[in-house]
């Protein structure tokens, strides 16, 4: 069954320059409300920041998914009917569908002028957007590729029908098994050249090994405000918006810490020799973990997460404010684990308390002790005194 639909109304003027799209997220049966209503939330937040318009949202209940159109043929001619009155373009599945259902609920919906992604394929647009270096772009061609089954099975099967009808054998297998070889090579080639950027990294952090520098990944949910710490911390200068990640590659940043005493960034450095002991350290920042975070994107982006693997302490960063505090925070700590990093001394930074009406410091203080919980807030640089002089303690 059809849990809801919700139409949105906006006004006309913001139709015409934004695709409008209808959500569909396919849940289990025993899947309570809460649970379905943030992976409904979040696949919103995901839509808006490639800079589409949800027109309607759509949850269906199933137990098992229709083996052929995911959401049943009978639910998907209604969905049809339905973003041909609101006139929508854009079906966007919370899910990731398998070539054989993406190809049958794109045969349905081609001759209206409608695209069907998946959640990956949202995920890649979303990260094409916002890749500015090399590096970026080839990690998300990458990703690209593994998720090329569904194009490769469409084509395939359209050369088969033009060879004499689907039961033909040959020419539409050939000619899969040609592009499977292609992207196999291209796959090679994209992993050479990445190789080299992640050797660079390797050789910077031996050198930054040899002369003694401590390292500091930033890590957190995306828009969990990573960026804005980096700058508040360091005014390293690196792009912040309120979006899903709004970075995508590796930023490094000089932090100079004095044992004992207040901290200052690089440019605020003390001249006075006899000051007080103090050392740098280096701070990075890279792309940021949503729920599910498919496994494909992971082992793509993995030699930029290579600072987080390498890093001496690990600063958590966490939405003070965020309804779904808990369960986000679970799910970095569970990326971190695949990473290999789930012993790494860590720092839970409670960000963004300036927007916190009311904020459960004492209970967060107790849940999480062990990892030395700190509050403030990146842009009113509240807290950022006692952070540091955790880091301070830490390092030393």
């Amino acid at each position: 069954m059809l849990a809801y639909y919700s139409i949105v109304a906006y006004p006309n003027n913001m139709l015409s320059a934004k695709p409008r799209a209808i959500l569909i997220d396919i849940i289990p049966p025993q899947m309570n409300k809460r649970s379905a209503k943030r992976r409904l939330l979040e696949l919103e937040s995901l839509t808006k920041t490639y800079g589409g318009i949800v027109i309607i949202k759509i949850v269906q209940k199933r137990a098992v998914p229709d083996y052929k159109t995911y959401i049943g043929k009978g639910k998907l001619e209604e969905l049809i009917q339905l973003a041909k009155t609101e006139e929508v373009k854009l079906l966007i599945f919370n899910n990731q569908l398998k070539p054989h259902q993406l190809f049958e609920v794109e045969k349905l919906v081609e001759r209206d002028g409608m695209f069907v992604w998946d959640r990956i394929d949202l995920i890649l647009k979303i990260f094409q957007l916002h890749a500015d270096t090399t590096e970026a772009k080839l990690q998300i061609r990458l990703a690209g590729i593994k998720h090329m089954g569904p194009r490769i099975f469409r084509m395939g099967l359209e050369l088969s029908q033009q060879a004499g009808g689907i039961g033909t054998r040959g020419v539409g297998e050939t000619n899969i098994e040609i592009m499977k070889r292609h992207l196999a090579e291209e796959e090679r080639t994209i992993k050479k050249q990445l190789e080299k950027f992640a050797n660079a990294r390797g050789l910077h952090r031996k050198r930054r090994n040899r002369i003694g520098f401590k390292t500091i990944s930033i890590v957190g949910y995306t828009n969990a405000g990573k960026s804005s710490l980096l700058n508040a911390l360091t005014n390293k200068g690196t792009y912040v918006a309120d979006e899903l990640f709004a970075t995508l590659d590796t930023r490094i940043a000089k932090l100079w810490i004095v044992k004992g005493a207040k901290v200052s960034t690089r440019d605020q450095r003390p001249a006075t020799r006899g000051y007080a002991e103090g050392f740098t350290v280096l701070l990075s920042d890279t792309i940021g973990f949503i729920q599910d975070l498919p496994p494909q994107l992971v082992e793509a982006f993995r030699s930029t997460l290579e600072e987080t693997v390498e890093a001496d302490l690990i600063l958590h960063v966490i939405d003070a404010g965020d309804p779904f505090i808990h369960e986000k925070i679970a799910e970095v700590e569970q990326v971190l684990s695949q990473l290999g990093v789930g012993d790494t001394p860590k720092i839970y930074v409670f960000n963004k308390i300036d927007l916190v009406k009311r904020l459960a410091r004492k209970t967060l203080s107790k849940k999480y002790a062990e990892h030395n919980p700190v509050f403030v807030s990146a842009v009113t640089k509240q807290g950022l005194d006692m952070l540091k002089d955790i880091l301070a303690n830490e390092l030393a």
